[in-house]
């Protein structure tokens, strides 16, 4: 990761809980505009409270997201879902609206109460629909799509919004082998081809190996360490952060670290 290139997102001395219970602890974060960035960390340990924390879907405690170096707390809701993206772990909408209904909803941020919908709603909804493979699916109902299929419909939505920062929580949770490629291989065009800044959660190391322009091990609430993925995937640091003893070897395909775990710690 280079340290040179400017940060869209600035996460500074973030704490934030639920009750008494604290899930983030003066945490700190630079999300570098135009790259992805990847939260991994052991279960319950603020990853998804972070990524919600950036879209504003939790107030913190203390700190404050400062997005192009304003504080997301000074934006109007609209403002903001038409500069930040959201996919959260497993969204739901009802069963019977088809992958189009769905995809509309992610227009929402650019309606107003006087402003009808408009041309540039048809052509977002139409292209973010042919980006994500689900166009010729676009009158079946949510119901009738397999795991993947509805993944990519959820993600479509979130393009239709057109913001130029998108976070994804876990979106190949629960997906096969060649579901996960096909998400990942397209967040990776909206990256590189598009310059959308990518903030995911994975739990899958070896995939947030492969994707990551910057790699973000998050755990007992703070970053624990973040950079490149080949300075990141080290043994002892992959011991510390999810006590597993683990060799790294690199992939010979894609040049990058592959871990593989032994035992737990």
């Amino acid at each position: 990761m280079d340290e040179r290139v400017a940060s869209r997102i600035e996460v500074k001395n973030l704490t934030l809980g639920y009750g008494q219970d604290l899930v983030l602890d003066a945490l700190d974060l630079p999300i570098p505009a135009g790259q992805i960035t990847v939260l991994a960390g052991p279960n319950g340990c603020g990853k998804s409270t972070l990524l919600r924390a950036i879209r504003r879907l939790h107030a913190p405690q203390s700190g404050a997201v400062l997005l192009d170096g304003e504080d997301i707390a000074r934006l109007k809701g609209k403002a903001l879902g038409r500069r930040i993206g959201l996919l959260a772990q497993s969204p739901s909408a009802p069963l019977d609206m088809t992958v189009e209904e769905l995809v509309r909803l992610g227009r929402y941020p650019h309606q107003a109460m006087l402003q009808p919908w408009s041309a540039r709603d048809d052509v977002a909804v139409a292209t973010a629909m042919a980006g994500t493979g689900v166009a010729h699916m676009a009158q079946r109902r949510i119901g009738s799509l397999s795991g993947g299929q509805l993944q990519r419909a959820w993600i479509a939505m979130v393009l239709a919004q057109e913001s130029d920062v998108i976070c994804l929580d876990e979106p190949v949770n629960h997906l096969d082998m060649a579901h996960q490629l096909d998400c990942l291989e397209l967040v990776t065009r909206l990256n590189r081809e598009e310059g959308r800044t990518i903030v995911l959660v994975l739990h899958d190391l070896n995939l947030a190996a492969r994707y990551a322009d910057q790699l973000v091990f998050v755990s007992g609430g703070k970053v624990r360490a973040r950079g490149a993925p080949e300075v990141m995937m080290r043994a002892d640091l992959i011991a510390e952060v999810f006590n597993v003893t683990a060799e790294i070897i690199l992939d010979p395909v894609h040049q990058r670290p592959i871990c593989i775990p032994h035992r737990r710690g």
